[in-house]
């Protein structure tokens, strides 16, 4: 029986992407000081990474904390060592303490109720596969949220996947501080 090679994933440099991808890469260079592995590994493809910061950056009902829970639980579920290094850093920047970023991992906020609610249905919408049980969707919508909001935290949640799995799949080298382990 023949042995598959493995598939080694390079992170790209701007001069082996396309044309467009490297403007992207400049826009990125200049906005964020850098161009982060994962994002360069998206211009592996011509379209992906302007189609996923498109996606990504998509006007929203919810606030800028939000998706960064969201994020943060997603990223727990699939054990993302990417997205959690990622997200942790961005995660200080909406002025969440360390011991905050662990409990929203955890799914378990005693900080802000609306905001524990909200990981409980993330990770039950993620690990179910998008099948929470009716009881969370009722308990988020009595925290508050909207029907809006809903779509909105399964879009967050959908962008979150595609980028957990590249990373998980890719393995390319982690350009943030390492994520605390749980």
């Amino acid at each position: 029986m023949a042995t598959a090679e493995k598939n080694v994933f390079e992170v790209p440099s701007k001069e082996q992407v396309s044309e467009n991808n490297q403007a992207i890469f400049d826009n990125l260079e200049k906005n964020l000081g850098f161009v982060p592995n994962l994002y360069a590994t998206f211009a592996l493809n011509d379209t992906a990474l302007g189609d996923y910061l498109a996606f990504q950056n998509r006007k929203s009902s919810l606030t800028g904390k939000e998706r960064e829970i969201i994020n943060l639980v997603v990223s727990q579920v699939n054990e993302c060592q990417y997205c959690l290094a990622a997200h942790t850093a961005l995660a200080k920047n909406y002025k969440f303490t360390d011991e905050q970023i662990l409990e929203i991992r955890r799914a378990q906020v005693s900080f802000n109720e609306k905001y524990n609610t909200l990981t409980k249905f993330v990770k039950e919408t993620t690990v179910n596969r998008g099948r929470p049980s009716q009881n969370a969707v009722d308990q988020l919508f009595e925290a508050g949220y909207t029907q809006a909001q809903l779509i909105d935290i399964i879009i967050v949640i959908g962008d979150k996947i595609i980028s957990n799995y590249i990373h998980n799949i890719t393995q390319i080298p982690v350009d943030f501080p390492a994520a605390p382990k749980l």
